[in-house]
């Protein structure tokens, strides 16, 4: 007598643990994509705000400059003489404001946190801030009192 075949199985297929393994490498790779996703809009999102804050700075300043160019330079002012120059407003979302503490006077050797005599130029700290403090962005303005026919002798 011929030995028989076996009969075919019915069982191939994956089994259990196949699935378990396959299924756990692809939800730890759709969470590395998610989190990978979220990681690029959080950054964007930050990268604009500051780009804008950068942007809003310069205007800021150039409001500040402005104003001094134009008649506006106050003898040993306070930071609040310069922080709100006029034609300039914030962008919704975004606060700009002089650094208190941060004005400077020139003394003709050094920069001096008191005013003793004002000789015509001052430092103060211009900054930026977004709504949600993702993005402060800071600058250093050095002033100088303008000399025209119209204005006050320099000293």
């Amino acid at each position: 007598m011929a030995a028989q075949c076996p009969a075919p199985s019915r069982e191939s297929g994956e089994t259990l643990i196949e699935l378990v393994v396959a299924v756990s490498i692809m939800a730890t790779a759709l969470v590395a994509v998610m989190a990978g996703l979220g990681t690029s809009v959080l950054v964007s999102d930050v990268h604009r705000k500051q780009a804008t804050a950068g942007s809003v700075l310069r205007n800021y300043a150039e409001a500040i400059n402005a104003t001094v160019t134009s008649g506006g330079y106050v003898n040993c002012a306070a930071a609040s003489a310069y922080a709100s120059p006029a034609g300039f407003t914030a962008p919704a979302g975004y606060s700009v404001s002089v650094v208190p503490g941060s004005m400077r006077y020139w003394n003709g050797s050094g920069w001096q946190p008191a005013c003793s005599a004002d000789t015509g130029l001052q430092q103060l700290t211009a900054q930026v801030t977004s709504a949600d403090a993702r993005a402060t962005e800071t600058l250093v303005l050095t002033l100088r009192k303008p000399c025209r026919p119209v204005d006050p002798p320099c000293d």
